[in-house]
């Protein structure tokens, strides 16, 4: 079992700035690919940015590349998703997830564990 506890959303403009940070309980973090998910209101659950293993390979979709940027620190247990440049669209509660899968999934149900997720709200 892997807990994942999701912290740093807030309220902000559109143009600012945020980091996301997730901590993981468990020492074999570094054996779990990690991803970044994201519901806004009224709209399915999709897909973010996700990380290997080791940190050195990355995927996001396209509405956040070159915006985003998701990390690891295998030593702290802890994945984050640093989002420049926000838009009101990002506005969404954001949920980091574990897959035990190799590869960088992007599917839902191909991720093992979920933290409770955080909101990010971006005004106008």
């Amino acid at each position: 079992q892997v807990q994942l506890v999701e912290s740093g959303g807030g309220l902000v403009q559109a143009g600012d700035s945020l980091r996301l940070s997730c901590a993981a309980s468990r020492r074999t973090f570094s054996t779990y690919t990690m991803g970044w998910f994201r519901r806004a209101p009224g709209k399915e659950r999709e897909f973010v940015a996700a990380i290997s293993r080791s940190g050195t390979s990355t995927n996001y979709a396209d509405s956040v590349k070159g915006r985003f940027t998701i990390s690891r620190d295998n030593a702290k247990n802890t994945v984050y998703l640093q989002m420049n440049s926000l838009k009101p669209e990002d506005t969404a509660i954001y949920y980091c997830a574990a897959s035990s899968l190799p590869g960088l999934p992007t599917k839902p149900p191909l991720y093992n564990y979920w933290g409770q997720g955080t909101q990010v709200t971006v005004s106008s």
